[in-house]
């Protein structure tokens, strides 16, 4: 069987009043979400202002170009004929994430949940503000890293999403809980694990 114990390694007690802990965790949510949405809108706003339908700026040669260009898809620029489902989803990512905030007690979901909201809702103000229309925006995208390669161009939000999309799957491999408990044991025989 799996074992459930407290992010500490202390077994779980349900009488611990957790309110201000989780009010502590879902204030640091909306720091890193702060943080990364801020850095997201100031650096697209600046780009398009300074380095829009101009030519590329090398950064680093071989390794980073400055490249705006506007993305009607998703990540990759694939679906671009449906900006406007990919609004939609968006939406649907940021209610999850503030729904499962009401169960937040754990420090690096707090992190990993902020990321992910700070990436969504910086692309997802690109959606609803940018043209060509309301809901229907085309993203600001302008990190190109190793352009020989063909890397696909993106922003701070999309870097966001992926940091935030790792440390999830990290997370999620080594048993830690949203609510600050961590199963142990092997998932694939249902063991309890000495440490």
């Amino acid at each position: 069987m799996r074992s459930v114990q407290a992010a500490g390694g202390a077994p779980l007690s349900g009488e611990t009043d957790t309110r201000p802990d989780r009010a502590r965790r879902v204030a640091l949510l909306v720091a890193v979400a702060a943080v990364a949405y801020a850095l997201d809108v100031v650096s697209k706003f600046l780009v398009v202002k300074f380095l829009e339908h101009k030519e590329p700026v090398t950064v680093i040669p071989g390794v980073l170009v400055l490249n705006v260009i506007r993305n009607p898809g998703a990540a990759f620029s694939i679906g671009t004929g449906m900006t406007i489902i990919f609004t939609v989803i968006a939406v649907g990512v940021v209610v999850a994430i503030l729904r499962t905030a009401r169960q937040l007690r754990s420090l690096p979901w707090a992190i990993t949940l902020g990321l992910l909201l700070g990436g969504a809702l910086g692309n997802l103000t690109d959606r609803i503000f940018r043209s060509p229309a309301p809901l229907q925006g085309h993203v600001v995208d302008f990190l190109q890293a190793f352009p020989v390669t063909g890397f696909p161009v993106f922003n701070l939000a999309d870097s966001a999403i992926v940091c935030g999309g790792v440390l999830a799957v990290f997370l999620a491999w080594r048993g830690y809980q949203i609510d600050g408990t961590r199963q142990t044991g092997d998932a694939r025989t249902g063991e309890a694990s000495d440490g």
